[in-house]
């Protein structure tokens, strides 16, 4: 017989996205209007741990779903890493009456998440992070706006790298996934895209890249680095050393993080916050929901987990194409 949940808890963890606030919106509405109580935890599973935690109502939300970051705050929490700690979480919630939780990160707090749902908290999880990393789902909350942010700021070093004949080396974020550097690659039309699951670190070639399309009459080069390729700086000393180009190296840094989300993190966002909650009434627990071939769904966590995500081929194959 599936758990009555009478009290809905909601948290963010890790690391902000914009749409955050859209599908805490979506989680409380819909919760309350299956007569729900929610309550809010502030500050992730460091602030479960601290009982960080109030009752949320429809004003609660008022006017949040077109501001970034998230208003429920987020951190890292070291102990709810151990067994000590997700215990203590687990009593936590069931001190406070929550039978019900919505983890809004990525794939660290859906570890987090599980661990809950097996002390007997059903547990719902939202794929929040800029980095599209997750494998379960074409979409994560959070990538549309930090790529079109991304895109927009290239566009502005590209019109500088362009008056001053330079090589502009510009760092996105994305430590371990390259998308948000390959979609602004292809957006930007720059001339190289470094992507960790794809490089080479065969910078020879892109020295020897620049010297071919300056003999062509190119008079400015982009490169598009994601972060986990190493330090732009040193490698824009070693290009313009080896090229005789000025470059100059843009780390875009924490502005992907924040601004106004897009139409398509807002409606998504709101989407995966109703399922989540739809998701919970049901009696789900250890459920992750996704985006995949044009429908919400929902996943095992633990399947979701052991899933392995590739950069996409096709638009890898592609780049190179359209970059010469």
């Amino acid at each position: 017989m599936a758990k009555e949940i009478n009290t809905i808890g909601v948290l963010t963890s890790g690391g902000d996205a914009p749409g955050m606030n859209a599908a805490i919106r979506a989680v409380v509405r819909t919760a309350l209007a299956a007569g729900k109580k929610v309550k809010g935890i502030r500050r992730g599973y460091s602030g479960l741990l601290e009982e960080d935690i109030f009752d949320m109502d429809a004003k609660s939300v008022a006017d949040i779903i077109q501001r970034g970051g998230t208003i429920l705050y987020t951190a890292r929490c070291a102990e709810f890493r151990t067994e000590e700690g997700q215990k203590k979480g687990a009593e936590i919630c069931k001190k406070h009456g929550i039978d019900g939780i919505v983890v809004i990160g990525g794939d660290g707090s859906f570890q987090g998440a599980r661990k809950l749902a097996a002390l007997g908290i059903n547990t719902i999880a939202l794929p929040g992070t800029i980095d599209l990393d997750i494998a379960c789902t074409d979409y994560t909350i959070g990538f549309d706006t930090a790529v079109n942010t991304a895109m927009e700021a290239i566009d502005k070093v590209r019109d500088t790298s362009t008056s001053h004949e330079r090589c502009s080396i510009i760092e996105v974020m994305g430590r371990n996934a390259g998308y948000i550097a390959l979609w602004c690659g292809i957006a930007n039309g720059a001339e190289d895209i470094l992507i960790t699951e794809r490089y080479d670190h065969n910078e020879n070639r892109i020295i020897n890249n620049i010297i071919e399309k300056r003999k062509i009459g190119k008079k400015h080069h982009i490169i598009i680095n994601a972060e986990g390729i190493g330090d732009s700086y040193a490698m824009a000393k070693r290009i313009e050393a080896a090229t005789g180009m000025e470059t100059r190296a843009t780390i875009i840094g924490h502005i992907q993080r924040g601004g106004s989300p897009t139409c398509k993190d807002r409606v998504y966002a709101s989407a995966m916050g109703a399922k989540a909650v739809d998701l919970l009434c049901a009696g789900a627990t250890n459920r992750v929901v996704g985006y995949r071939k044009g429908e919400f769904v929902d996943y095992d966590i633990e399947e979701a987990l052991n899933m392995k995500k590739d950069i996409d081929q096709y638009l890898f194959d592609i780049s190179k194409k359209l970059s010469r």
